[in-house]
């Protein structure tokens, strides 16, 4: 067995496991494993840099928290 394979007896739990009803078949379960695999709406490279320039301005300390953007909006309780 190679390093990070699964053993039989372990897969077959793991797979037990996912199951959403007790019958459900192990083909049934690795065709919605991957369905959720495969994004049907990728992000286009517009959202992506978006999110990029998010995380760079988090970084950054270019963000706040969320009890700062309530306080700074008057949102506080």
């Amino acid at each position: 067995m190679k390093r990070g394979e699964l053993a039989l007896g372990e897969l077959k739990s793991k797979l037990d496991g996912l199951k959403v009803y007790k019958n459900e078949s192990y083909n049934s379960v690795v065709e919605r494993l991957i369905k959720m695999a495969y994004d049907e709406e990728p992000l286009s490279e517009e959202e992506i840099k978006g999110i990029e320039e998010s995380l760079e301005d988090i970084k950054a300390g270019r963000a706040y928290s969320e009890e700062e953007a309530k306080r700074m909006l008057g949102l506080e309780e």
